[in-house]
């Protein structure tokens, strides 16, 4: 017994009634701040998103998430085909298009 020690019970103490309370009323405020700093913006984003991809059409001069500059040639129901110039035509997914640039930037 002499590598072992005893294990004794603590006297049993009233729980403070507000502890419970407390530790919610901490919570509330925490979630509140973690709700527009992370999730408000993000479903912003989205949102944004969203608009920009049903927006596009055809001869828009767009940037894809890959940098490549184009415009757009041919508009699909899920992919877009982009003609970057030289004859060259790439097919992306319209979720692959991240900003419409302003008419003329190419050239």
């Amino acid at each position: 017994m002499f590598l072992i020690s005893s294990a004794y019970a603590q006297s049993a103490a009233p729980a403070s009634a507000d502890g419970g309370i407390g530790q919610f009323l901490f919570f509330i405020p925490m979630i509140a701040i973690f709700w527009f700093v992370a999730i408000r913006p993000q479903m912003k984003r989205a949102k944004e998103q969203k608009e920009l991809i049903a927006s596009i059409a055809k001869g828009d001069e767009v940037v894809t998430t890959g940098g490549v500059i184009g415009r757009i040639s041919k508009l699909g129901e899920s992919y877009v085909h982009i003609e970057t110039g030289g004859n060259v035509e790439l097919q992306v997914q319209r979720s692959a298009i991240v900003q419409i640039l302003p008419k003329g930037t190419m050239k």
